[in-house]
């Protein structure tokens, strides 16, 4: 196998600095998670493009009926991706903070560039 250092050896001083910030990433796969179903992905990418969006809004915008959209944001808000304030007999979801909004358009920017190099080869 050309992907594995065939001895053991690492470098102490890299291994000494780093080892304390390896558990910083603690909860961090499960925003991943979150974000690894295509319909979750979509809801946050169009919720990270408005304000605040109903939830019948949400289901016409990404073509799935009212109930799936409703389970997929439930997951999202108890996941701490969104949050929703109800206005009568209407819910309105948003994103929890600017943070997921970053995450989010850094990942389609990403894919989008993933797309144009496969194109180019």
């Amino acid at each position: 196998m050309d992907d594995i250092c065939e001895i053991q050896c690492y470098d102490e001083e890299k291994v000494s600095r780093l080892k304390p910030h390896a558990g910083e990433s603690l909860g961090v796969a499960k925003i991943f998670k979150a974000l690894a179903d295509d319909t979750r992905a979509k809801i946050i990418h169009i919720l990270s493009m408005e304000d605040e969006l109903c939830v019948c809004d949400v289901a016409a915008i990404i073509g799935s009926s009212i109930a799936n959209t409703s389970h997929h944001l439930r997951l999202l808000r108890n996941m701490g991706l969104a949050k929703y304030r109800k206005e009568g007999k209407l819910v309105f979801y948003s994103l929890d903070d600017d943070h997921v909004r970053h995450l989010i358009l850094a990942g389609v920017e990403h894919a989008k560039e993933q797309k144009t190099n496969v194109r180019a080869t």
